[in-house]
């Protein structure tokens, strides 16, 4: 066997223990990890391998590794390890260090991930949002309907030719929608270099949109088993809030139907079952993390602030519905606000928080499928 240089990156190590891989040292190879995942492939199975590089510092073995990805912190091998080197959480603060690598700016991935800058994060979507209330005039007078009800639309308008949601909100998602294009296409160059593809991508994204749908792999988690009903409440949920927006958006700019809409009406039954499906998905994955912290790992600052944010939008989006029913301006508006500044919060930083993992992890695997490794 050839001898191979091994140039070990300390800084890398460090950050992986600072980022939630505290453990890290304590792993000494015994493979149990391997031997009880069930989602590993078994040719050159995770996380075994992928503990190794991280103790010794193998930077560039990790971050063009899509086998960080195809792991889905099912928290088995965590559960198990006679050391208590939490695998799962080492592979979460590898993730989290693969986003800061691909995504740009990078600095902001590295914003996102630590807590102190936290209020500057928040800071910027609270100061863009009241910048447009003080030039649209609502920041001082509380606006309201013909019928004199609270009207959102007139709060923070919705038109395009006024400074509102079709103003700021498509600038936050082209900005995220850029960085995640260019993170991607550098993470797929990465993890190409010396690997033959099939060349049937489209085919290979069928497969695994398919798997991204049913969670199939979620089920194959034996801890955390229940982070498949969650995980699928809170995918679904988004989704149909998705289609509530996009439904919105014909009401207004094709037939010219301006809000607020009755209950009765079938956007808001969409909406509003979406909402009950995000409220209950996400106090499920709070539940099922508290419960199995023992066994799983708490998880990090990172895990956490994704899930606050989630439960902050699903909490305060049922409450401005609620105050405007009862027509409690006084409350719907500042709930509103923060509903909105939350919004924002998740959409333009999503290619560097936890979100991203839903187009890194799907993309790692189609290239799987690619390179022949399912």
């Amino acid at each position: 066997m050839a001898d191979q240089a091994i140039s070990p990156d300390l800084k890398f190590v460090n950050e992986v223990i600072k980022g939630g891989g505290e453990t890290l040292k304590k792993c000494y190879q015994c493979a149990t990890c391997s031997v009880v995942c069930n989602v590993t492939p078994d040719n050159k199975p995770f996380p075994r391998k992928e503990m190794m590089y991280a103790q010794w510092g193998l930077k560039d073995r990790l971050i063009s590794n899509p086998d960080i990805w195809l792991c889905h912190q099912c928290s088995d091998c965590t559960a198990y390890c006679p050391r208590g080197a939490k695998p799962g959480e080492v592979l979460g603060a590898i993730r989290k260090l693969t986003i800061k690598e691909f995504s740009a700016p990078s600095f902001l991935a590295g914003m996102v991930g630590d807590p102190k800058f936290l209020i500057i994060l928040f800071a910027i979507p609270v100061l863009i949002i009241l910048a447009v209330l003080a030039h649209n005039g609502t920041l001082s007078e509380v606006p309201r309907g013909e019928n004199g009800g609270i009207v959102y639309s007139k709060f923070f308008p919705i038109h395009y030719y006024e400074f509102g949601v079709d103003f700021v909100f498509p600038l936050a998602f082209a900005f995220a929608a850029l960085s995640f294009a260019f993170g991607i296409k550098k993470y797929w160059t990465a993890m190409s270099r010396g690997v033959r593809l099939k060349g049937n991508v489209v085919g290979s994204f069928k497969e695994v949109l398919s798997d991204i749908l049913s969670h199939s792999r979620f089920k194959k988690c034996n801890v955390t088993k229940a982070r498949s009903t969650s995980h699928l409440l809170v995918f679904y949920a988004f989704i149909g809030l998705a289609i509530t927006t996009s439904w919105a958006v014909f009401y207004l700019y094709v037939i010219g139907r301006p809000s607020p809409y009755p209950l009765y009406d079938p956007l808001k039954l969409v909406g509003n079952i979406s909402a009950l499906a995000l409220l209950v998905g996400i106090m499920l994955v709070i539940t099922n993390r508290l419960k199995n912290q023992e066994k799983a790992g708490a998880g990090s600052y990172y895990d956490w602030l994704f899930i606050f944010v989630i439960f902050s939008i699903m909490a305060t989006g049922i409450l401005s519905e609620l105050f405007r029913l009862a027509d409690i301006g006084a409350l719907a508006y500042p709930t509103y606000f923060i509903h909105l500044v939350f919004i924002f919060f998740l959409f333009a930083y999503a290619p560097f928080s936890k979100m991203a993992h839903m187009v890194y992890r799907a993309t790692a695997m189609v290239f799987a499928k690619e390179a022949g490794r399912e």
